[in-house]
């Protein structure tokens, strides 16, 4: 990928400081109708050009509001920063007028906000959004403007980029329109790049494509790269410092390297220890930092991380500890941060001695509970000229189900998953070939038969927030199904079952009360699953059902699914795009691509010596949070992506961006077969 040639900028005023970027004593206040909440307390931290820094923490910490601060893009009149310097190139940017702020916001200065679709106008074109600061701050003519335009769509990866110029913005996948976003943050080729969340919304080969991308401009441009992230995976291979947050504050700073060999904050600790590995032995329960974070109205007066630690002591409750050197270039606000480095985790009983190992399940190899044979679910669309267009989101699938397991199905963004997940709770219909559930074809069902089928079969969805009603209480989102399918005989016993429900998935009884914006986004999720239980079904399916979460509360939940599976004999087919989650919970794994199926496996076998070059390739591009490992690790970024549903590949559907590829991979259309036992792909090369 061809790196863009640096464009002049207009001078800046020369420091002598070797910090491009220094936060001192940052204060963010944000005035409500309930009070003030101190969004931001007092983070301070430096970047040095050409490196890239991480800010790590979970939701709601503070890690966006400090960048936002620094861009002085926060909502007014309601935030505001009471406190602190902000000195990029030795200039105070809190004191500059609101138009020399103008001339460095943009051109000095870039920001990739983490989600497109508000950052990015609907109204105008993607070309003008592009060229709009290139004609501004670079003066540069129209016509020179769209040239660099198509060279930086094509730089971020975004195919046929000098047509894509006269497009707009509901035209774009939720991944073109962020690589669209890292365009225009490019453009100018500024000194800073704060990224707040970049990838959230690209497949992890695209991720691993446009952080490599970044991290070359970073290094070859010397340009600062300030990354938002909660992938402690993407910190691990790219970032060269780290900051941890936690509720307004910073926890801890040093390297990626020392960070992550030797935690000194019981608060990061925690963050490595949730997060599901590829290179660890599989088995194991993850261990989770239980509770929530405070509540920023009113933050409890001592250490933050206090009600959650379990290695807290009576001073950590009543003492704020500030962030302190405690070793070589090490800093770390909790008061038993020696102690910690001295004695590890296990010493301080922030983590478990023992690895456990739970029992193997007991799986028979019978009459499967779910048989999907040859399934293809087609949609008719209008494009451009045409008056129909076939997308053919599933293409030929076929799998099955033991009772009691759990099938992952992984894939990038468009390749069917959801499609599959819909089609089997009837939400779609399929076009053709059969769905087979305890032995029962369920594929053309309809009337009180399929309302049958619907109370065995549900869903948890991926976001916990738009799948659940906002005008009911949890107590009615969890009653209601019972109601209508009449599992219980009146309101009375069906409230008194939600509350049951709610304490089986680890919330109160008192919450039945509350609407779902009073909970946070680990207990909506939670509901979610109560609400699935409700039915007493045998067959759930869990679509990204912690993408949208915390990797604290992200543990939380795996370990939940994984108690009432066993607890209730449950099957799951778990739809997921992060690799090491699946590798967790599942025991088979079937692998999509562009609506066919290039590999299915017992998840060990997969994981080990996967056969199909695109497993393969996922496996490659998935970041292990261990940045020792990340720098002899040898990986290969899969070039390229997914091609349009609308118009697939002919032969196999991966040869466009398959290293193996050749004459006779465009030509035929490989067939899944098994390569060894109960090991299948799809591959003219096996």
């Amino acid at each position: 990928m061809d790196l863009p040639v640096a464009t002049p900028v207009a001078p800046s005023l020369a420091t002598s400081s070797p910090w491009l970027l220094e936060v001192e004593d940052l204060h963010v206040h944000f005035v409500t109708s309930s009070g003030v909440v101190r969004a931001v307390e007092g983070i301070s931290y430096k970047v040095k050009a050409g490196e890239v820094v991480a800010l790590v923490g979970e939701s709601g910490c503070g890690k966006s509001v400090s960048s936002l601060a620094i861009m002085r893009l926060l909502a007014k009149p309601a935030g505001r920063v009471v406190g602190g310097r902000i000195l990029f190139e030795g200039r105070n940017l809190l004191e500059l007028p609101d138009e020399q702020m103008r001339e460095i916001r943009g051109r000095d200065i870039s920001m990739i906000f983490q989600e497109p679709m508000t950052s990015l106008n609907p109204v105008l074109t993607i070309g003008f959004q592009i060229t709009e600061p290139l004609l501004i701050h670079l003066g540069m003519t129209m016509e020179a403007a769209r040239r660099r335009a198509v060279e930086l769509l094509k730089m971020v990866g975004l195919p046929d980029p000098a047509r894509r110029l006269d497009q707009y913005t509901p035209q774009f996948s939720g991944g073109m329109r962020q690589r669209v976003m890292i365009a225009i943050g490019l453009a100018c080729n500024p000194k800073l790049i704060i990224a707040d969340e970049p990838t959230t919304a690209l497949d992890v080969t695209i991720q691993a494509q446009i952080l490599k991308l970044m991290k070359d401009l970073s290094r070859d441009l010397n340009i600062a790269l300030v990354v938002i992230t909660h992938n402690l995976g993407v910190v691990a291979r790219y970032a060269d410092r780290v900051n941890v947050m936690y509720a307004a504050r910073m926890a801890e700073q040093g390297s990626a390297t020392d960070v992550f060999a030797s935690p000194m904050h019981p608060y990061t600790t925690g963050l490595l220890r949730s997060v599901p590995r590829l290179d660890q032995p599989r088995g194991r329960r993850l261990e989770t930092i239980e509770g929530l974070p405070p509540n920023l109205l009113e933050a409890p007066p001592g250490c933050r991380f206090a009600p959650r630690c379990p290695a807290r002591q009576d001073a950590c409750i009543r003492v704020l500890p500030e962030l302190e050197l405690v070793a070589p270039h090490r800093y770390s606000a909790c008061i038993r941060a020696r102690e910690l480095a001295r004695v590890g985790p296990t010493g301080l009983g922030l983590q478990s001695a023992t690895f456990e190992r739970p029992q193997p399940k007991a799986l028979t190899r019978g009459e499967p509970l779910l048989d999907v044979q040859g399934l293809k679910t087609y949609f008719d669309v209008s494009s451009g000229l045409k008056r129909h267009a076939v997308v053919r989101a599933v293409d030929g699938l076929s799998f099955d189900i033991q009772r009691g397991e759990t099938v992952g199905l992984v894939g990038e963004s468009g390749c069917g998953k959801t499609t599959v997940g819909r089609t089997l709770l009837r939400l779609e219909n399929a076009t053709a070939g059969k769905i087979m559930f305890d032995g029962k074809d369920v594929t053309a069902i309809s009337g009180d038969t399929l309302k049958s089928y619907r109370r065995q079969i549900q869903v948890i969805f991926q976001d916990p927030y738009s799948s659940l009603n906002p005008r009911m209480t949890i107590g009615q989102i969890i009653a209601e199904p019972m109601l209508v399918y009449k599992l219980q005989p009146n309101r009375a016993a069906a409230k008194a079952k939600a509350a049951e429900l709610l304490t089986q998935v680890g919330l109160f009884e008192y919450m039945i009360e509350r609407y779902p914006h009073e909970l946070s986004g680990g207990q909506r999720q939670r509901v979610g699953i109560a609400r699935a239980l409700a039915m007493k079904p045998s067959f759930i399916v869990c679509d990204e059902p912690v993408s949208a979460l915390d990797v604290s509360i992200q543990a939380q939940i795996i370990n939940l699914l994984e108690d009432l599976q066993q607890k209730f004999g449950l099957t799951y087919l778990f739809i997921a795009h992060d690799l090491a989650v699946v590798r967790h919970i599942s025991d088979r794994v079937v692998v999509m691509y562009l609506g066919k199926v290039m590999e299915i496996a017992d998840r060990d076998a997969l994981y080990a010596d996967p056969l199909h070059p695109y497993t393969q390739a996922l496996l490659d591009a998935v970041p292990v949070p261990d940045p020792a490992l990340e720098v002899s690790r040898r990986y290969k970024v899969l070039s390229g992506e997914v091609p349009s549903p609308l118009n697939p590949p002919r032969g196999c559907v991966f040869h466009t961006r398959c290293p193996l590829a050749d004459d006779e991979c465009k030509m035929n259309i490989p067939e899944l077969r098994e390569v060894r036992p109960r090991h299948y792909a799809a591959c003219i090369k096996l």
